[in-house]
């Protein structure tokens, strides 16, 4: 009985240590009025004063939504029939007048300027880029390591590597 106890401990505290404040930091969902899209039937529903360009970027996300994982998706036209991580963050980004050509996670690692938005966030590190738009995030990654295409989520998930950017203003 003792060992079970001790093994029952240790992954306690090894739960304590993995979720506690110095771990890796964690993207959340977290409503907020007046700021917060909705995910409703797989789709984003936007607060009705949102700014036009993250109005434009969540009607985007809605279009792609659904789309299957397609390597190189979007890169060579933003109208493609699947979309691959990076491919589906141009695509938002372009939408919202905000990016003129479909560029790599390691080149959304540049873009436009450092920390979270207010509005919208790109992050992004060799090999994988995602975006949270009007506090949903917009990800081709299940979460499980599984890439099945541009799908909104409110599942949280490490940003542990990812560096965080925004539109200026946005």
């Amino acid at each position: 009985m003792p060992v079970l106890r001790c093994a029952i401990l240790a992954c306690f505290t090894l739960l304590l240590v993995q979720c506690g404040s110095s771990g890796p930091k964690t993207w959340t969902y977290n409503f907020k009025d007046g700021k917060t899209s909705l995910l409703l039937n797989n789709q984003a529903v936007p607060q009705a004063n949102i700014p036009h360009k993250v109005q434009l970027a969540v009607a985007a996300g809605n279009k792609i939504h659904g789309k299957p994982y397609r390597y190189g998706g979007g890169h060579a036209h933003f109208e493609d029939k699947g979309y691959d991580c990076s491919g589906t963050v141009s695509y938002v980004l372009h939408e919202a007048g905000l990016l003129n050509e479909a560029t790599t996670s390691g080149e959304l690692r540049r873009f436009g300027k450092n920390g979270e938005g207010k509005w919208m966030t790109v992050y992004a590190k060799d090999g994988h880029a995602f975006i949270v738009v009007a506090g949903l995030r917009l990800d081709t990654s299940n979460g499980g390591g599984r890439d099945v295409g541009p799908r909104w989520t409110t599942k949280s998930r490490t940003l542990q590597g990812f560096r965080a950017r925004h539109p200026e203003g946005l």
